[in-house]
């Protein structure tokens, strides 16, 4: 029986530049797709799939996201006195449990990997899940849950991936498959951004892991990579050397918000799932067009 994953890591570091000038003084990750932030979506996902501790790897500027997660009474107080119940039930739900969160700082932009590596503390010796906030997914259950599914039969390192046009392989680490079904099958390589005649498969990996620890010594030893940065990636190509990666072709879809076209359709996507907003926002759409 595999150890059981309780912590859940989350880059929140990165400058947001794409998205300049809205990220100036706020961290991108407190974008909203309609009325939740990114990282909001992301931290949901992982109680979903059982997670106990969320771990934030921030920077500066960064205080915003602590902030979200933690009470703040006077709003509630408010929210109290003129009787609007239904939002402070849902703040109170949104968050996590006193003694549940972690935040440690990433100093200097060196990349994902080096972001992962300043968490190494906060996780310890056991096996972890890794949620890029700017990737949020349509999917039910919950992409990390089908995940955890996964990783109950087959321990070891898990990837949830997605099909990709395959002229688009040159924008994504793409994944070399091996035996097994969608749900659970071996990875045996991954290429970071291959040309489409170079692309091992179809399938991209998509901002979700569940990764052993023993991937901090490996990010510990690891040279800076593309645009002088530590890169998972790399790291990973050397552990899958050591251990089973597995594969998870996850039931849903992903939208990738770190670009203002998936930010956007993301909006879209999301506000028509609402049974408040569907019908007026179908309208107000097709009026539009």
């Amino acid at each position: 029986m595999p150890q059981r994953v309780r912590t859940a890591v989350f880059p929140v570091a990165g400058l947001g530049t794409r998205f300049l000038p809205a990220t100036k003084a706020m961290p991108k990750e407190m974008l909203t797709v309609v009325d939740r932030p990114l990282i909001q979506y992301a931290v949901d996902e992982a109680r979903e799939a059982g997670i106990e501790h969320f771990v934030f790897v921030t920077g500066r500027n960064k205080g915003v996201i602590e902030d979200h997660f933690d009470r703040q009474f006077e709003l509630e107080q408010t929210l109290e006195v003129r009787g609007k119940t239904e939002a402070l039930r849902e703040l109170q739900k949104d968050l996590p449990s006193a003694g549940r969160t972690s935040f440690t700082r990433q100093q200097e932009p060196l990349g994902l990997g080096h972001a992962v590596w300043c968490a190494r503390e906060l996780v310890g010796n056991q096996p972890f899940a890794l949620l890029l906030p700017d990737m949020i997914f349509r999917a039910t259950p919950g992409v990390l849950k089908q995940m955890m599914q996964a990783y109950e039969e087959t321990g070891g390192n898990i990837i949830g991936v997605e099909e990709v046009d395959p002229a688009e392989t040159a924008s994504y680490g793409i994944v070399a498959r091996g035996e097994g079904p969608d749900s659970g099958f071996r990875i045996t390589g991954m290429v970071e951004k291959p040309e489409p005649k170079d692309a091992p498969s179809n399938l991209f990996i998509s901002g979700r892991y569940i990764l052993q620890p023993e991937i901090f010594t490996l990010l510990a030893e690891q040279p800076r990579g593309t645009g002088g940065e530590i890169q998972l990636t790399d790291a990973m190509q050397t552990l899958i050397r050591q251990q089973v990666f597995t594969g998870v072709k996850y039931d849903g879809k992903v939208f990738d918000c770190g670009s203002k076209i998936g930010f956007l359709t993301a909006n879209v996507v999301f506000a028509l799932d609402r049974p408040d907003l569907a019908d007026d926002f179908r309208k107000a759409v097709a009026h539009l067009l």
